[in-house]
């Protein structure tokens, strides 16, 4: 699905125009992001939970060279889902 049939989807079901509707989801995609920026974790009871998870600086080889390379510490977003979203999928 992309974000079109999304916003389609989300307009149909809520009653909106595509327009409100992609601004809505627009609002809530930047939010999550916001939050995330700042720290902090975003919980949605029965969908998920996004948060940011450090990595620990570590050593890399170059595959050309095989020279030793230090990749450095870096923050990435994950999702993890919730037991009403498992249990929706099985």
């Amino acid at each position: 699905m992309k974000k079109s049939d999304l916003i389609d989807s989300v307009a149909m079901k809520a009653g909106l125009s595509k327009a409100q509707a992609g601004r809505a989801l627009d609002a809530v995609t930047s939010t999550v992001t916001k939050a995330l920026q700042q720290g902090d974790t975003v919980s949605l009871i029965g969908f998920g939970t996004f948060q940011v998870n450090q990595r620990a600086p570590r050593t890399g080889r170059n595959p050309q060279t095989g020279a030793s390379l230090v990749i450095p510490a870096s923050n990435h977003p994950t999702f993890k889902a919730g037991k009403g979203l498992k249990d929706a999928v099985k």
